[in-house]
């Protein structure tokens, strides 16, 4: 079993914190140069991976994320996972956090997840049980 590793970039240490709970198989789409080849690469990983998970946190600079999860919650709810870290802490530790005002949204679009039949989680413990568990499951 393998997870895209979708969402909040901008030196977010999500992924590494993710990563070093997970009993399962990963495709982490964060290069050091993105190009095309990149991108062609990430829409093949979307496609074969079990799920696709979208982490958004504070660090968020951009909105294409969550485009991708609404999409992807409408295309293949079953296989989609939408997490909100309220805070997150970059790899030089500044921690950062959402206003109320965008928490709210953002659990509406949480929300709109989970009626569209994907996932909605507000951890990354409650993250990486779930897809171990899955793991587990599917071995």
């Amino acid at each position: 079993m393998k997870v895209f590793l979708g969402g909040t970039c901008n030196e977010s240490a999500w992924r590494e914190r993710l990563i070093d709970m997970l009993q399962i198989d990963y495709f982490n789409p964060v290069v050091d140069d993105w190009n095309e080849e990149c991108y062609l690469r990430e829409l093949k990983e979307r496609v074969l991976c079990d799920y696709c998970l979208y982490v958004i946190t504070p660090l968020m600079t951009g909105v294409y994320s969550i485009a991708e999860v609404v999409d992807d919650s409408n295309k293949k709810p079953e296989k989609t996972l939408f997490c909100i870290l309220y805070k997150d802490v970059t790899l030089d530790n500044t921690m950062v956090s959402f206003d109320e005002g965008q928490m709210r949204s953002l659990r509406r679009v949480g929300t709109m997840i989970e009626n569209n039949g994907g996932h909605f989680f507000n951890s990354l413990d409650n993250v990486a049980k779930f897809l171990n568990e899955k793991g587990r499951i599917n071995v």
